[in-house]
């Protein structure tokens, strides 16, 4: 199988770490589209960020795109009402307190999930929390082969994977660095980082997170540094840098004797506690740290309620957002930013009791039961929706590039696809600590046993699949083989390919699966652009 380069230990002072991420977007290229309606211009009265593109009192359509953030100081027409259900945000509308809602205006209240604010609230609104409303977010977890162990560690160092690096030994009886990672990241003046630390360790070793700032174009300037221990750590630690752009380095710093299990670093771009990744997400934590990410939209408030799976994806983040909010229905995201690009949803009793309990709560919050509901994705997240499908039981499953049988799709690095998904071989690892046959059989086992213990009678399968997959090449026969003969529906279409082929024709059988389900299923029409009538 093939093995990914493993960091090296070497020295390097803070002053010599100048490079930033290359690939990391600009943070101000990604402007705040807001809307305001109502007698008066607040941007007139208020100091409102530059990067908001304002839209006073627009001439409002059907065609204007999303709206990031709107404030309303006004009675609504009952047309406009509905207008704002389509061109809104779910929970970036605020509409004041002196405003009285006529029927259609609260039902766009419910559907956006609206909040009520007081005029004298209307600064901090404007002039602090609009900018934490910004259009397209950024997350990324540090590549696991740019950390490095500080050269003053004594002990052992492993690298299992790309799924952690372990530090056995002794660090020190005053806190100093024990490893950090390599490359800066920009940070541009009036912008907030989160950093989330996935780390388990001895209580005989202490650590800290530091982040130094440094000048822009500067190797040796500092501007800033940021101390975080274990109590702030409990939480994403944030850095807000309200003066000048510059750069920031990352060590983890530690005292005592003992074991380190540094897991992963994760930054993103901060909403100031306003969400993660999308506004009002909700962000789960299991006691090892592991984190499920969750962003529901009630759309027109009818069933179904569609859950989507985010695929494998190295930039963190919400798959699939725009796709969803065209269909106009409620629909609940789901992503998870474990090891490289995702960990297939699997994990501890907890975590998976969690995601369980996030999807559940959706359906409790909208009133809908398993017949009200869709499960879909796409590569990784077909196995989320197959998976979790066996303890919701939802109507109908649609999915796009099926994966299984995970242990098999291990052991295919080794000769049917080398070098194609090595992360394959970290999911296995990450579960059960081995790469050998009997894991692989564990692996296998662990989704077919529940599948097959699930009773699939009335529920229906939608799955494109590639005909020559090199990732789990048996997936769609066996999930045939497996419901046959239980009282399951399953239509199924092949292409020829593997599995990162004809990508765009897999997505445009899933959405023609989704309006036929939609109208077939719940007599829902949309139009050619997917939108529900």
């Amino acid at each position: 199988m093939r093995r990914r380069s493993r960091p090296t230990s070497w020295a390097i002072s803070l002053q010599r770490v100048s490079s930033s991420n290359p690939g990391r977007r600009l943070f101000r290229a990604l402007n705040i589209r807001a809307l305001q309606l109502g007698p008066t211009d607040f941007s007139h009265q208020f100091a409102i960020t530059p990067d908001a593109q304002w839209a006073y009192e627009p001439a409002l359509s059907f065609e204007d795109p999303e709206y990031d953030f709107a404030v309303i100081d006004r009675i609504l027409t009952d047309q406009e009402a509905v207008i704002l259900s389509r061109i809104v945000r779910a929970h970036s509308l605020f509409v004041l307190d002196s405003v009285p809602l006529s029927k259609k205006m609260a039902f766009m209240m419910k559907s956006r999930c609206g909040s009520v604010v007081a005029r004298q609230d209307l600064k901090n609104l404007l002039e602090v929390r609009l900018p934490n409303f910004f259009g397209r977010p950024y997350g990324e977890k540090f590549d696991p082969h740019t950390l490095a162990v500080a050269p003053g560690f004594q002990g052992k160092v492993c690298w299992h994977g790309f799924t952690e690096a372990v530090l056995t030994g002794f660090f020190g009886d005053q806190m100093r660095q024990a490893a950090f990672w390599r490359g800066n990241i920009p940070v541009e003046a009036g912008q907030a980082i989160d950093f989330w630390l996935e780390y388990e360790k001895d209580d005989s070793v202490t650590i800290e997170l530091q982040i130094v700032q440094f000048v822009t174009g500067s190797v040796s300037a500092v501007q800033k540094i940021w101390t975080f221990d274990e109590k702030a750590m409990r939480r994403p630690v944030t850095i807000d840098n309200p003066n000048q752009d510059g750069p920031v380095f990352v060590s983890l710093n530690a005292k005592g004797r003992g074991k380190l299990r540094i897991v992963a670093l994760h930054d993103r771009y901060s909403r100031r506690g306003e969400g993660a990744f999308l506004p009002k997400s909700e962000r789960v934590v299991t006691s090892s740290r592991e984190e499920i990410f969750a962003y529901l939209d009630p759309g027109d408030l009818k069933p179904p309620l569609c859950v989507y799976f985010s695929g494998y994806k190295t930039m963190e983040g919400f798959e699939g957002y725009r796709m969803m909010r065209r269909m106009g229905v409620p629909f609940l995201l789901i992503s998870e930013s474990r090891l490289e690009g995702g960990a297939f949803y699997l994990g501890t009793d907890e975590y998976e009791h969690k995601l369980r309990f996030v999807i559940e709560a959706a359906m409790r919050r909208l009133g809908f039961n398993r017949d009200q509901v869709i499960f879909s994705g796409l590569s990784m997240g077909t196995f989320g929706a197959l998976y979790y499908g066996t303890t919701i039981r939802p109507a109908y499953i649609i999915v796009g590039k099926p994966l299984v049988s995970l242990g098999n799709m291990a052991v295919a690095e080794r000769l049917d696809r080398p070098g194609g998904f090595p992360t394959s071989l970290d999911v296995l690892w990450k579960q059960y600590g081995s790469l050998d046959a009997n894991a692989v059989d564990r692996m296998n086992r662990r989704f077919w046993t529940k599948f097959d213990r699930t009773d699939w009678s009335g529920r229906t399968f939608c799955a494109a699949y590639m005909i020559e997959d090199d990732y789990d090449a048996d997936a769609y026969a066996q999930l045939i083989s497996h419901v046959r003969g239980r009282g399951a529906k399953v239509i199924g279409k092949g292409l020829h390919g593997r599995h990162n082929d004809d990508t765009s024709g897999v997505v445009n059988w899933f959405l023609r699966q989704y309006r036929r389900v939609l109208q077939d299923g719940f007599g829902r029409k949309q139009d050619d652009n997917g939108e529900t009538k």
